[in-house]
């Protein structure tokens, strides 16, 4: 079994497409070529140079290294794993159709095969850090080899997605490995995401959440242990917390991504407790049930998932306690962005 790495678009715009269809889409701008008429990756090259006439011969490499597996090299039955970026969840599918081209599809949907999602919204946090830094390489696709990658997902399906105990990692990189650029961004919310679980398991990340509100200026009341009437924080701006933005605050820690129920329960607590807004906090994400409601509920509820947390936590990190800071210590670092021309 080969497991392959594949985005669907640079923001994630066609995720719910490729879910919903059961496919993946090989979604280069303006490509209406049947790719299996082209017989070697060398003559893929060249005709990637002819029709979107590149003048950088790294670019048309590139680009035939990543075009040419999705019609030549993958096989029924490898492994796709989709990272997701509407929330930090990974989709994995497997391979149950052959290359198609169909050109009636229109753009940039030329390109597809059909796969069976065998599990969708898996909290990137079920993951090890290798197999993570590896998934934020900077392809839309790439096969996924490094440290015996192959077996230990297969070990992960087997231990109802999680990692052994008995797991056995050998830094090892495949002599056919191609070496790709790492997505360091990801990187970092990892790294930060498994400290964050490590100090913050339980009702700790109630306190967490609460003083990151805190530090955006809100008065907060938390509920005591126990029973929380479907609210963890209640949160108003204003003075003292009176005649502001009145906010329910509901906080979830588990590794299972939410589910519709907990979003419905939130919007009754809200009318309960005359808040004006609600905020679901789930570190470990949310189920599609979930995202599909955003756009209804825009106005109402913000959902935050780990990355969100952490973003909050960059945003307001001078306002935390001393604390807080003690568990998350964290500096700023500015580098190039070799992204930009």
């Amino acid at each position: 079994m080969t497991v392959w790495l594949f985005r669907a678009g640079k923001q994630g715009e066609y995720e719910n497409k490729f879910l919903e269809d059961e496919r993946i889409y090989l979604t280069w701008e303006n490509l209406p070529i049947d790719l299996k008429q082209i017989e070697s990756k060398e003559a893929l090259y060249k005709t990637l140079i002819h029709h979107y006439d590149l003048q950088k011969e790294k670019t048309a490499l590139n680009f035939a290294s990543q075009i040419w597996p999705f019609a030549h090299a993958m096989e029924l039955e490898d492994t796709i794993i989709l990272p997701s970026k509407i929330n930090r969840t990974i989709h994995i599918g497997k391979i149950k159709g052959d290359y198609v081209y169909d050109k009636s599809l229109g753009n940039p949907y030329y390109h597809h095969r059909k796969v069976e999602w065998i599990k969708k919204d898996l909290p990137r946090d079920r993951f090890d850090q290798d197999i993570l830094y590896s998934l934020g390489a900077f392809m839309t696709v790439c096969r996924i080899t490094r440290n015996n990658a192959e077996k230990r997902i297969i070990a992960m399906q087997a231990n109802n997605w999680k990692v052994p105990n008995n797991k056995n990692v050998v830094d090892r990189v495949e002599e056919n490995e191609e070496t790709v650029e790492v997505n360091l961004d990801e990187y970092v919310y990892d790294q930060i995401s498994e400290r964050i679980i490590q100090r913050f398991q339980g009702s700790r990340m109630e306190n967490l959440i609460e003083e990151i509100l805190r530090a955006k200026g809100f008065t907060t009341y938390r509920s005591p242990e126990g029973r929380d009437n479907g609210v963890d924080v209640l949160a108003s701006f204003g003075s003292m917390g009176f005649g502001g933005t009145k906010i329910c605050v509901q906080v979830k820690s588990s590794d299972q991504p939410l589910d519709r129920t907990v979003l419905d329960q939130l919007i009754g607590t809200m009318s309960n407790y005359g808040a004006d807004y609600g905020l679901l906090v789930s570190w470990s994400g949310f189920k599609s049930s979930i995202n599909r409601e955003i756009p209804k509920q825009f106005f109402r509820v913000r959902l935050w998932d780990s990355k969100k947390v952490i973003q909050e936590i960059f945003e307001n990190y001078e306002n935390l306690s001393r604390e807080f800071k003690k568990d998350i210590p964290i500096k700023q670092v500015w580098m190039l962005d070799n992204d930009e021309n």
